[in-house]
């Protein structure tokens, strides 16, 4: 796990600055505080950041192919690395390291960009083909990693964060106001587009290739919904979705250094465990946080649970208010755009504690996205299923719930009341997704008069509607995992998970999230995952033998920040600070009496915090990145 950047001029007289590449990678040295390493030809700049994992020795970058024409630098795990080496070395390539990397390098040599195609792991990178002066930054499927790229007339930038980026003279930081409607509607910022004007996302799935000038972006993988034929028996389904899960967790402990799990005390985090303490001799360590307080949910004891029938070492730790308040800059910080995700404050501490003992961190993430693990899917499908038995009482029916959300300051029924008489394309944008539409929450009613003048309210939806044209004759359930595969997960669950872990210079991979693994999940029908009221069928199923019933049956908890209850007292009078500053109501985008009354509103009724929560990560972001200056909560 690394950091990269680097600078292509396309002017061929034109060099890279050195101390450029230099500054680009003292941004992103969190990520990679092992070693650091520079390449440097006319047009092109390249800059590695090291986290040393596989090949501790001499797997240095940048790393180029026999003649020296080649280059790569490179951010990620190939975990098919040594298969593919087999192949090269019967090619008859020359490879000097035992490292990933140098694998990726002559892989392009043999395919060029479909050598994406071949690769089994999380990457992103970027490789300088001297031959023909070309510049090829490549993102795996799902985006495990990020890539961020700035393009005008002149030039190419790219980096693994946008502070690398920010750190060129010629990027500038110039806001993209019509992206701030866009986070308010889905409390992350789904899409390629950034806050930052010019300063994209590379989209999970895609490579880029620049030559002669000229830009192009592809689609190299998607998610297919395609049942196989004949279609598989559930006893057979769930063999292979074992063997699949055995095969993954295996393939994702390949490392020269200790590797732990991330316990949350759930189904999935204690399923990697169980296969990965199969597989190998050692005893592993464990991690899970908790939090201070009185009517918390605690998942330590399940966690517990879990590593005494796996024989893991145990490790657990507490965060409390003020450790919440004090990191909330650096979090921002950190995770570089304002994302509405409490639980990445959690996972940096529990991070920092497991960096004290290892250097690697396996993961349960993506297990929901791909079997249907969410209430939401169960809620919508049904609420859908309802619809159809008779059509002509839904706007009864709808009206009736919305008076009783009202009554009852239901955030459930506030939520799902509208969506009676709306049509599903239209309203199905994310599961976390608050769009003032149909959702209730009035976020729309904060815009001053001004800024609601300004923006495009169909834009802000843009991204999930076109990724709902391509599934619209899959049944309901796929096109909900489709688009959170496609948005929620690498927008918002993903990006915490690197940005949190990178933070301790600490690797987090996701078995789950295996290509192979996700492949078949989207294969099987949808009562394979959802049957009846039951969440994640087969995938409890295949794991009722491993995983202890009490967390294989208990309500999905993740990591409950208690931040709702955090922000309407503990830190109360620091929001408070920071949505009422003179600097936050002066930038114009909110009404400031309409602000104030969601804060009552929060204070009195714990209503709104996800929506609070935003609008203190959105003013730190402006004044950290716009503004310039250090953000500390007093």
């Amino acid at each position: 796990m690394c950091g990269i950047c680097g600078k292509f001029e396309f002017d061929r007289n034109t060099n890279v600055s050195e101390a450029l590449i230099d500054g680009m990678l003292q941004t992103i040295r969190h990520r990679g505080p092992d070693d650091r390493g520079t390449y440097f030809a006319p047009q092109i700049g390249l800059g590695h950041a090291r986290l040393s994992i596989i090949d501790l020795n001499t797997g240095h970058q940048p790393i180029c192919n026999e003649d020296g024409t080649v280059w790569i630098v490179f951010n990620g795990e190939i975990y098919n690395y040594r298969e593919l080496r087999n192949f090269l070395l019967a090619k008859g390539h020359v490879l000097k390291t035992q490292s990933d990397t140098e694998v990726i390098v002559h892989l392009y040599e043999e395919l060029g960009p479909r050598c994406v195609e071949r690769l089994r792991g999380m990457f992103a990178f970027a490789i300088w083909n001297e031959n023909d002066k070309s510049l090829f930054l490549a993102r795996d499927r799902v985006g495990i990693k990020p890539l961020y790229y700035f393009l005008n007339e002149k030039t190419l930038v790219f980096g693994s964060e946008i502070k690398a980026l920010l750190a060129d003279p010629a990027v500038k930081r110039t806001l993209a106001p019509e992206v701030i409607d866009r986070f308010l509607t889905f409390l992350y910022v789904p899409g390629e587009q950034t806050l930052l004007q010019g300063i994209r996302k590379l989209a999970p799935g895609h490579f880029l290739l620049a030559k002669n000038g000229k830009v192009e972006v592809h689609q190299y993988w998607d998610l297919k919904f395609a049942r196989q034929s004949p279609p598989l028996s559930l006893e057979d389904a769930e063999a292979q979705l074992s063997a699949l899960l055995a095969e993954s967790v295996e393939l994702h402990m390949i490392a020269d250094v200790p590797v732990g799990v991330l316990l949350s005390g759930g189904v999935d985090s204690t399923a990697v465990l169980s296969y990965a303490a199969e597989r190998t001799g050692k005893k592993i360590n464990t991690f899970t946080v908790g939090f201070s307080g009185s009517q918390v949910a605690d998942e330590r004891p399940y966690a517990k649970l879990a590593a005494e029938k796996y024989g893991s070492r145990q490790f657990e730790m507490t965060i409390s208010a003020q450790d919440f308040a004090t990191f909330l800059p650096q979090y921002v910080w950190h995770m570089e755009e304002p994302v509405c995700e409490p639980p990445a404050v959690a996972l940096y501490y529990v991070s920092k504690l497991a960096r004290e003992h290892v250097k690697v961190l396996l993961s349960g993430e993506g297990g929901d996205e791909a079997f249907a693990g969410y209430d939401n899917y169960r809620n919508l499908v049904w609420l859908e299923r309802l619809k159809q038995l008779c059509p002509a009482a839904n706007r009864a029916i709808s009206r009736g719930l919305s008076h009783l959300s009202s009554q009852t300051r239901s955030p459930r029924l506030a939520r799902y009341a509208p969506l009676v008489n709306a049509n599903f394309p239209d309203y199905y944008y994310s599961r976390t997704s608050t769009p003032y539409r149909y959702s209730g929450n009035g976020i729309g009613e904060l815009y001053s008069h001004d800024f609601l003048n300004s923006i495009n309210r169909e834009y802000s939806i843009e991204p999930v509607r076109r990724l709902l044209s391509t599934v619209s004759n899959q049944p309901v359930l796929n096109q909900m995992l489709y688009i959170d595969t496609k948005t929620w997960l690498p927008d918002d669950l993903l990006i915490k998970a690197d940005k949190m872990t990178m933070a301790n210079s600490l690797e987090l991979r996701v078995p789950l999230l295996d290509h192979r693994l996700l492949e078949f999940a989207a294969s099987l029908p949808p009562q394979y995952k959802l049957n009846r009221f039951t969440l994640k069928y087969i995938w409890k199923k295949a794991l009722s033998k491993r995983v202890p019933a009490e967390i294989l049956n208990r309500r999905k908890a993740g990591f409950p920040v208690p931040y709702a209850s955090w922000l309407r007292r503990d830190l109360k009078d620091q929001v408070h600070s920071i949505l009422s500053d003179r600097k936050t109501t002066q930038r114009g985008y909110f009404q400031p009496s309409a602000v104030e009354n969601l804060m009552k509103a929060n204070r009195d009724h714990g209503t709104h915090s996800k929506e609070i929560f935003s609008l203190v990560a959105l003013e730190l972001w402006h004044r950290m990145f716009l503004d310039g200056g250090r953000v500390t909560l007093t």
